[in-house]
């Protein structure tokens, strides 16, 4: 029953596999459409459970219908075959463990970002009558910033006695519910948990239970309170009584949002809605300890970000570029010389008009420093190199260049 790291799996061409986990090998695919999506293959010892495949077909249905900006939701499954397989949005990014293992804990937009989506997330699948029940860093996927929620559904699913037998859904004892961890039935409030430990992962850079081994870590779970050591001031009270041992004591899901100023979704599983202010809702805006850090910026704002990025580095660039030439240039060919300046001072100046027309100060005021550095650049070069010098120095800066563009 093993699965061919490259084949076909029903009308799914698989390309490699991704990884794998407690329930199955996780395959990036394409569709009959030709497009990227995840295929998880489960293991042999899920697929031989006919209870727990039975459980999950009936699940299928409804997670099929979760929709949302923040979640991979499921596009296709077979369970009836002799490699029972589902289908998922394929989300090309890092997992948020990964993100957090190699580098700083979350901070700012970035960690303000994770917790709205994680939010939107959680309620998005509670409101279709979900339970992920394996929500951790692992399970949560960073793209351009923005959180997606995978696997949900499927562990709560296969809940049955000899999966779980195999271990496969034991999970991780630091982002699982004390009462999960217990045995006791575990809803919702289970996820709010899980919610509140992988946030405080991303905030701190460190399991909020520690580590060692699972029967430790889960002992601290049940009788310990978390590390929120380092954790944002406007966050720890919330993580703290999310985390709470009693799961009547954890908020909702849609009264997380409501706190953290993401968009609740309405009842029933259907797309995200359009996030409104607190007081366009007649309601009143968080209170100082609860706001984050800053606001969440949407589509439009994160483009016009790239955008600006994007020029700053064009000016600043063919600036360095049209300096250097010029300079080097200037004892050999003096017309090509002041052809590049020309040249350069042109664009910059057609584009400073387009600023100006679209009242843009900023990149006015970009524009006519890069025009000026160029200028000063130039006039430096000449003064401290030689002509030879410059010479070599363009002519790397040409073969870098080269390189650059034939490798992109």
């Amino acid at each position: 029953m093993g699965v061919p790291t490259a084949g076909r799996l029903g009308p799914y061409r698989l390309l490699s596999r991704l990884g794998a986990g407690g329930f199955g090998e996780v395959h990036l695919a394409l569709d009959p459409e030709g497009r990227t999506v995840a295929v998880k293959v489960l293991h042999p010892h899920v697929a031989a459970d006919e209870v727990a495949l039975a459980r999950l077909a009936r699940e299928v249905d409804t997670m099929r219908r979760v929709r949302g900006p923040h979640v991979a939701e499921v596009l296709d499954a077979e369970l009836t075959g002799a490699r029972p397989y589902i289908v998922t949005r394929y989300v090309q990014g890092r997992s948020l463990a990964a993100l957090v293992a190699t580098g700083d804990p979350l901070r700012g937009e970035e960690l303000t970002r994770l917790v709205r989506g994680l939010a939107e997330a959680l309620a998005a699948i509670h409101a279709a009558g979900i339970v992920h029940r394996d929500l951790k860093p692992a399970n949560v996927i960073l793209a351009d910033g923005e959180p997606h929620v995978i696997d949900f559904g499927i562990a709560y699913a296969l809940d049955s006695a000899s999966v779980t037998a195999s271990g496969a859904v034991l999970g991780t004892p630091g982002y699982l519910a004390p009462e999960v961890l217990e045995g006791r039935d575990a809803g919702p409030p289970a996820d709010v948990f899980s919610f509140a430990a992988t946030v405080a992962y991303a905030a701190t850079g460190r399991p909020p239970y520690g580590t060692g081994p699972a029967p430790a870590v889960a002992y601290r779970v049940v009788h310990h309170g978390p590390d929120l050591t380092d954790a944002p001031a406007w966050l720890a009270p919330l993580l703290e009584q999310c985390m709470s041992t009693d799961p009547a004591v954890r908020p909702p899901a849609a009264e997380l949002c409501e706190r953290v100023g993401a968009a609740v979704p309405p009842p029933g599983p259907v797309a995200a809605p359009v996030r409104r202010p607190a007081v366009d809702r007649g309601e009143e805006p968080p209170t100082e300890h609860m706001r984050p850090d800053r606001r969440a910026p949407g589509p439009a704002e994160t483009y016009a970000r790239h955008r600006e990025r994007v020029h700053r580095r064009w000016v600043v660039a063919t600036g360095v570029v049209a300096g250097l030439t010029a300079a080097a240039v200037r004892d050999y060919l003096p017309e090509l010389s002041v052809l590049v300046l020309a040249a350069y001072g042109t664009g910059v100046l057609i584009d400073a008009g387009f600023a100006l027309a679209a009242r843009a100060r900023g990149r006015i005021t970009f524009d006519v420093a890069g025009g000026l550095g160029a200028a000063g650049l130039y006039a430096l070069l000449v003064a401290v190199f030689s002509p030879f010098t410059l010479l070599l120095a363009a002519g790397t800066v040409l073969v870098v260049l080269m390189m650059i563009l034939l490798a992109g």
